[in-house]
């Protein structure tokens, strides 16, 4: 049997989480098993059943912590990190990052409800999206939300309630800065051909437009240039472009006090990834806005950046049974779990690649055991890892996949009629649910069987 060294035997990087495969506190036990936040996996999917997430409470605060420190450290101006809730919304995940200090932001109505159930301070969440509905609009400003504003549809309904109400509201603009990152397609959202935000060349009409209002207020900027980005030069090069903007909209009388300058660093989801660190990351971003500010004698804005991915991905496993093998001779060896794409839909949609491990041998990767994991889902792109070597495995035992703490519970969904897993939190030994399990029972409940079809 030929062996290679796991990549559980790599060092963990305690500063920051997202250069890691692993949360924090993984460990193998005595009986050479796995183990996070303390507790045996074994025994918490014998309490909990599988699919099963799994959240690591000390690598989401230490992630939370990394932005805060780095954005004290670097930045000399005021600093808000705030987390980009679409990674993993939940009561439990808003409630964390508010206990850390940091603020939310939300795109839809109940990103925002769940943001306020979870006790984020009003002032600290801010309301996203490319086609905001009435309803979400007025919720916001029922609880001094600020918006951020992302195409003339905004504006004009904003000004509009504005002025119905007589009452001067604050907004951000988001816009493309027009820079390329080497990234996925389909997540990059900084370049001139976007869905979000006003074109970079439209702005100087933008800030008439707005100073003509009666009651919008133009208080700060926003641009997102991507996700799972590991280059740092984009974000080198956003500092001038955003101060630049900053000046232009003084012309039209705007007095910016807020720069918001996104999220989208990468994290480390394979043996093969390179991220730099949170503290590299936040480095880069406060030096160039504090350089551009200088070069143009400007004063420091307050500065927002929205983490998401690199806060929540790392802490989070997800645990799978095996049930059924294939082979297919001279071809490929399929290993069926029971979950898949309504769990993680991002290898099917973004051909997505993760690490992952047996639960009862995590350490031993044998060569000759290429296996292509499939989900249980009537698709056949429903693959969650394509010719991965694992140790000898037989039905009944348990994979751990790593990195699925953001877009996994947030993107899952009910194909098939299959339930959504359970979300648990561990810490110190100690595990606490913080989502249930959906029965197919629930999947019942909104159901309508019109009168005339009931016998």
């Amino acid at each position: 049997m030929e062996e290679k060294k796991s990549f559980l035997k790599q060092k963990i990087d305690l500063e920051s989480p997202n250069k890691n495969i692993v949360p924090i506190t993984t460990s193998i036990g005595g009986d050479g098993k796995l183990s996070v936040g303390g507790c045996s996996i074994e025994e918490l999917v014998k309490k909990y059943d599988s699919p099963l997430y799994i959240l690591d409470e000390v690598t989401l605060r230490k992630s939370c912590r990394a932005y805060k420190n780095a954005l004290e450290k670097y930045y000399p101006g005021e600093s808000l990190p705030i987390y980009a809730s679409k990674a993993n919304s939940s009561i439990f995940m808003s409630n964390l990052v508010s206990s850390e200090g940091l603020g939310l932001d939300a795109v839809s109505e109940g990103e925002l409800l769940t943001a306020l159930k979870g006790g984020v301070p009003n002032e600290k969440i801010v309301f996203h999206g490319n086609n905001k509905s009435d309803k979400e609009i007025d919720l916001a400003i029922r609880n001094n939300i600020k918006i951020i504003v992302d195409n003339d549809y905004d504006l004009k309904r904003l000004e509009e309630i504005s002025n119905s109400l007589n009452y001067d509201l604050e907004i951000m603009i988001r816009f493309t800065p027009g820079i390329e990152c080497h990234t996925h397609e389909y997540i990059r959202t900084g370049s001139f051909d976007s869905k979000f935000g006003f074109g970079i060349e439209y702005l100087n009409n933008l800030f008439a437009s707005i100073s003509a209002t009666k009651h919008l207020k133009l208080k700060g900027i926003h641009a997102h240039i991507g996700s799972q980005i590991f280059e740092l030069d984009p974000h080198k090069d956003l500092g001038e472009i955003m101060v630049k903007v900053i000046l232009d909209a003084k012309k039209f009388g705007h007095n910016i006090k807020e720069l918001n300058v996104g999220g989208g660093l990468g994290i480390k989801y394979t043996k093969n990834d390179d991220p730099p660190s949170i503290d590299e990351w936040v480095e880069t971003i406060s030096t160039s806005i504090v350089e551009a500010c200088k070069k143009h004698n400007l004063d420091l804005p307050r500065l927002l950046c929205e983490p998401g991915r690199s806060i929540v991905s790392t802490a989070g496993i997800t645990i799978y049974k095996i049930g059924a093998f294939k082979e297919i001779p001279g071809i490929r060896t399929y290993l069926s779990v029971d979950g898949g794409m309504s769990d993680n839909p991002r290898p099917i949609t973004y051909q997505s690649n993760y690490s992952a491990c047996l639960v009862k041998n995590p350490l031993n990767i044998n060569s000759k055991n290429k296996y292509t994991i499939a989900g249980k889902h009537c698709e056949s792109g429903d693959v969650l890892f394509k010719e991965i070597e694992l140790a000898n495995c037989k039905t009944g035992d348990l994979i751990c996949v790593f990195g699925t703490g953001a877009y996994n519970n947030s993107m899952s969904s009910n194909y098939n009629r299959i339930p959504r897993p359970a979300a648990v939190l561990v810490c110190d030994g100690g595990a606490e649910i913080i989502q249930k399990r959906e029965s197919s029972f629930d999947l019942l409940r909104y159901d309508i069987l019109p009168d005339r079809f009931i016998k």
